[in-house]
């Protein structure tokens, strides 16, 4: 990676480069050093946008679970440190490492997600490839714009993959976070009977409030039992599982013959202890599921049309609840508070 030791303009740079303003030399970043180390602030040298890349000056960066999963070191590979984290954020497109792509990005309103080895979103500018910036429409606020990625198009996903295998049921659990709350809109939405597990009484009659229409307590007396009760009433073949461990377990005892788990983070971080023998007499299966991946599998233009829905239901379906907005001084803070509570919404970093 290049290093800048100078505030470069169109003068300065080859004619490969275009930029859309003066970028200073250093930028100002949250940096951490190795696993679970504290997070701090440091000035670093700002990068330069390689052919295919992009640099997009942040105005907001968002925490989200996979965030934390990245700090404790259990999220996909092990980085090499020190990083700087962050995996979504929003911002304008200011300069252009040279290609179609990057160039019809420049100066544009995005929504963007981090690259692998480019280094994250908590950060005054980031560097990543022009694949992983989308356009926002004009209705659209940077600070919504901030979560545009993670949690509206893994809700779309699955909603996607419910509607692809004609199922009438669904069950999330974590269910009282953003993308919880996204799944009740979008179920309601499209007729699909989607059953939310959360862990407490209060988070229940939350959701059942905000519009979900069948909602179990994990930590009650009776859940197994009507957890098993509302499955076999529905025919619940699909389940998505945020939690990982003995939940992974519980489902594939109490669905019916023929589900499919989905297991998309590990908020437990325990190992998932299950009979094997009920997957192969019963026809269960498990399989992961990472947004990144699912994305690079479908065409072209479906994801061009699941982008476009997911700006078009932002004010509404995909509407991000933002709890508190730190400073990128008070990393440590925001991070307090998400982790203590993420049911409450959304925090965000603004530069």
């Amino acid at each position: 990676m290049y290093r800048l030791n100078y505030y470069f303009s169109f003068v300065d740079l080859p004619a490969k480069y275009l930029v859309m303003q003066e970028i200073p030399k250093t930028m100002r970043a949250i940096i951490q050093s190795d696993i679970g180390s504290k997070l701090e602030v440091k000035e670093i040298d700002t990068p330069i946008p390689q052919k295919g890349q992009v640099l997009v000056k942040l105005h907001y960066a968002s925490i989200n679970p996979s965030d934390l999963s990245l700090l404790q070191g259990t999220f996909k590979n092990k980085p090499n440190y020190p990083i700087v984290p962050g995996i979504e954020g929003s911002g304008i497109v200011v300069a252009s490492g040279g290609g179609i792509l990057p160039k019809l990005r420049l100066n544009k309103r995005v929504s963007c997600t981090a690259t692998d080895g480019l280094g994250g979103s908590w950060a005054e500018y980031m560097l990543t490839s022009a694949m992983h910036v989308i356009p926002v429409e004009k209705s659209i606020g940077l600070e919504q714009a901030t979560s545009l990625i993670v949690n509206p198009l893994t809700a779309l996903a699955f909603i996607g993959i419910a509607k692809k295998n004609n199922a009438k049921s669904i069950l999330n659990n974590a269910s009282a976070g953003a993308l919880g709350k996204m799944l009740i809109s979008l179920a309601n939405k499209e007729n699909i009977d989607l059953i939310s597990v959360v862990r407490r009484e209060e988070q229940k009659k939350y959701l059942e409030d905000f519009g979900a229409k069948y909602v179990l307590n994990s930590t009650s007396k009776n859940y197994l039992a009507d957890l098993k009760s509302l499955a076999n009433k529905f025919d619940t073949k699909f389940y998505f599982d945020a939690i990982g461990g003995k939940c992974t377990d519980n489902f594939i005892e109490s669905s019916p013959e023929g589900s499919h788990i989905y297991l998309y983070a590990n908020l437990s971080e325990e190992k998932a202890l299950f009979n094997p023998r009920t997957l192969l007499q019963q026809d269960k299966t498990i399989q992961g599921f990472f947004l990144g991946n699912y994305s690079s599998n479908q065409n072209l233009l479906k994801t061009l049309a699941t982008i476009k829905k997911a700006q078009k239901l932002l004010h509404h379906e995909l509407k991000t609840q933002v709890n508190e907005i730190f400073e990128i001084r008070d990393i440590n803070k925001a991070i307090e508070l998400y982790s203590n509570n993420m049911s409450a919404g959304k925090v965000l970093l603004r530069f």
